[in-house]
């Protein structure tokens, strides 16, 4: 249920010093989404606040990302809301093949999902602290990964490819999802298709693919052992 939101900016005296063009403080956008009481879109947060030059949209977008950075916001599948102080759920990360994982909670209770997007920063098995951001479309509690605690995959055992000019290995085991891109001065003479063991050199983000150096050449495909 929506509560009542005043489009007026009590703040817009200080906007409009600090700035050329001023926008909506940090208050009106956090007023506007506590009237709501569930997560928005960016064009209902325009629509609302009647920004309708091309150029206040963009220093709106580029508000609601320092807002999202500093902790006032979060963003889940292009919706925002306000970030309500709560416990965080400690666990261990649990993949599955298909991209999506869970939390698995150190102090019991459901497995909590994590989507793909969240995965991608992650290998099964390591120790993360979680923010619970509501339920899936399919009613389970869901989560968003606040901090990395432990690191607990350092290598894998996956088969090298090579592809438009770049190395890498896909692992074997299904539910770790990354590919794990190799410079091609750490190859020890592996040759595409081979098995290889790999040590992870640089931990996966959300926007990086994780890198690691081969250690051991363990074969061909069809060799024995």
């Amino acid at each position: 249920m929506t509560k009542h939101f005043s489009k007026k900016d009590p703040f817009a005296k200080r906007e409009a010093e600090k700035y050329e063009r001023p926008i909506a403080s940090r208050e009106l956008i956090m007023a506007y989404l506590e009237s709501q009481g569930k997560a928005v879109s960016l064009r209902d947060i325009i629509d609302a606040l009647d920004m309708r030059d091309e150029e206040q949209q963009i220093a709106l977008k580029r508000r609601l990302r320092a807002m999202e950075r500093d902790g006032q916001l979060m963003r889940s599948r292009k919706k925002f809301s306000i970030v309500v102080p709560m416990e965080l759920i400690r666990g261990r990360v649990i993949g599955r093949k298909d991209g999506y994982g869970f939390l698995a909670p150190e102090e019991g209770g459901d497995d909590i999902f994590l989507s793909p997007y969240q995965m991608r920063s992650v290998f099964p098995d390591d120790i993360v602290m979680v923010r619970a951001v509501g339920t899936d479309r399919r009613g389970r509690p869901e989560g968003t990964i606040v901090e990395i605690v432990q690191r607990n995959t350092q290598q894998i055992v996956g088969r090298l490819f090579h592809e438009e000019g770049l190395d890498f290995v896909v692992p074997e085991r299904k539910t770790i999802n990354q590919d794990v891109l190799i410079s091609e001065i750490h190859q020890l003479d592996a040759k595409p298709g081979q098995y290889v063991v790999v040590n992870i050199t640089t931990q996966p983000t959300t926007r990086r693919q994780p890198v690691g150096e081969i250690v051991e050449v363990l074969g061909d495909r069809r060799a024995p052992g």
